[in-house]
């Protein structure tokens, strides 16, 4: 059911949804140089990599150029990133992802390698058993992980040794009480939080 639930959702959200999709791939084009979406290797349903979508928010790049956390007011970050990521419109093209089975609307948001591999193995089997999704209780209680981040001396250690452990009490949480209500909820929820 929740299979069925992500196709229908997703193919009809790029449906509806497409008259903005051309507006922002318009404005990022006339915006900065580079490419339209931004692609990264992220671990998905039980440790398979995959490349997420996003629209690109900052400029050609930019993981060689610093972390691979965002940190604060980030001078990599375009104009028309700091909207995009404000309103989370950046995390649209991951509606594909959704689409061809890589990712749910709802779910453990996937990391990078190097970040997955420092769960302990037990709460790294238990994420990975469940499809990565674009929101979750972890994505909506963080809306503030870069400027949280700022402040930070070593904003990868801070991210690793403070943050990450709370988004995996939120995950285990998720894979072992989630239902479709429970999903709805989180949609609605993420929905109220980016309105805001």
């Amino acid at each position: 059911m929740k299979r069925i639930f992500d196709i229908i959702s997703s193919f009809l959200g790029l449906i509806i949804i497409s008259p903005v999709f051309i507006f922002i791939m318009i404005w990022i084009l006339f915006d900065s140089k580079g490419e339209i979406f931004f692609k990264q290797e992220r671990v998905g349903l039980n440790g398979k990599l995959f490349k997420i979508l996003k629209f690109r928010t900052m400029i050609p790049d930019a993981e060689k150029k610093g972390l691979q956390v965002t940190v604060g007011d980030d001078p990599r970050i375009t104009h028309s990133g700091k909207f995009l990521r404000k309103s989370k419109l950046d995390e649209l093209p991951q509606l594909f992802n959704v689409l061809i089975g890589d990712m749910s609307i709802v779910g453990p948001r996937p990391e990078v390698p190097s970040f997955m591999n420092e769960y302990d193995d037990e709460t790294r089997r238990i994420i990975l058993s469940v499809r990565p999704g674009i929101t979750d209780r972890a994505s909506i209680e963080f809306t503030n992980e870069a400027e949280l981040l700022d402040s930070s001396n070593d904003p990868r250690k801070t991210y690793i040794t403070e943050i990450m452990p709370i988004k995996a009490s939120y995950y285990v949480e998720y894979v072992n009480n989630h239902n479709f209500f429970s999903d709805i909820s989180i949609i609605f929820a993420t929905l109220q939080k980016i309105l805001k």
